[in-house]
């Protein structure tokens, strides 16, 4: 039978047999002058894989993904590159079809729907490069690798444990919405300047519920956690990785630095669930809990979008 070609660790030589067909099992003595003896010894004393664990590779497998620091950059050059291009072709065109540029950015409504195309697009787009990174260049398939894994329940039955992801995000927006409340903003902020309006307010809960989680967990807990949690290990993964989500969307909140805090603890809450569970499911699971509830309550605070002074 051959030996295992997996183990790393040499077998023990077969016993010897004399004669009569009886096993020796007593050892054979060398001379202490023979070159075999001090061979041996300098081999028992020079090879450290005698003493090496059974596992021996540190990195876990979690972590055990085809793409590095190379391409998380190539990844932000991709995606600064393209929303200049993306801004400059729609311009473009809009231009060419005889409205006015100048008009429109002056417009905060329209300005406020062309940049929410704009994030579509590249969103889909890089979602799509990610797609052809795994199977062309890696030749692996694309959601498992990028981290959309079975979520495993062991003997927890699986509606219990999605209904207890789903409550998270509940408390996840609850303590938000109270950590917000006690630290209002002295300002305006930025992103309230998509709820001047009832179809500009609409399309931006649309993206929130359906296509924000789906492309931000991908992204952040999917792509970018676990080179940093290969690099650093899983809490720094967890906690650099959050942060960096929080301040992603420090340009919406400029000015309400309690509000950035409080979405970069949100992003450690949901790395730290993706890095317990070892998928993106449950990122996503509470994420579009929290989402949805934030929806809901903003559905309730205009009556159905049909006062949205009610959000001042």
């Amino acid at each position: 039978m051959n030996p295992d070609e997996n183990n790393l660790f040499e077998r023990e030589p077969a016993p010897s047999s004399n004669q009569s067909g009886a096993v020796d099992s007593s050892p054979v003595a060398l001379p202490a002058a023979s070159p075999l003896a001090e061979s041996d010894n300098i081999a028992g004393i020079s090879d450290p894989s005698r003493h090496l664990p059974p596992t021996i590779n540190p990195v876990s497998e979690d972590f055990r993904v085809p793409w590095g620091w190379a391409d998380l950059a190539a990844f932000v050059v991709l995606a600064i590159a393209g929303f200049l291009l993306l801004s400059l072709l729609i311009s473009t065109g809009l231009a060419i079809s005889g409205v006015d540029i100048r008009r429109l950015h002056k417009s905060p409504h329209e300005e406020i729907l062309l940049n929410i195309l704009i994030q579509v697009i590249l969103d889909l787009g890089l979602l799509a490069y990610l797609a052809v990174q795994m199977r062309m260049r890696f030749r692996s398939p694309f959601w498992r690798t990028i981290g959309w894994r079975k979520l495993e329940t062991g003997r927890f039955p699986k509606g219990a444990v999605y209904f207890g992801l789903v409550l998270a995000g509940f408390f996840l927006s609850v303590i938000v919405s109270l950590g917000s409340a006690l630290f209002p903003p002295k300002k305006d902020l930025p992103i309230e300047v998509l709820f001047q309006d009832r179809n500009t307010t609409l399309l931006f809960m649309l993206i929130a519920v359906f296509l924000a989680p789906l492309v931000e967990e991908t992204i952040f807990r999917g792509y970018i956690y676990p080179v940093i949690g290969r690099s650093f290990g899983m809490v720094w993964g967890v906690v650099a990785t959050g942060a960096l989500f929080g301040l992603l969307h420090a340009e919406q909140l400029w000015g309400g630095w309690g509000q950035i805090a409080l979405l970069v603890f949100v992003g450690i809450v949901l790395t730290l669930a993706r890095a317990v569970s070892r998928t993106v499911v449950t990122g996503f699971v509470i994420h579009t809990s929290y989402n949805s509830v934030q929806v809901i309550g903003l559905l309730i605070a205009t009556h159905g979008l049909r006062h949205m002074s009610g959000l001042h």
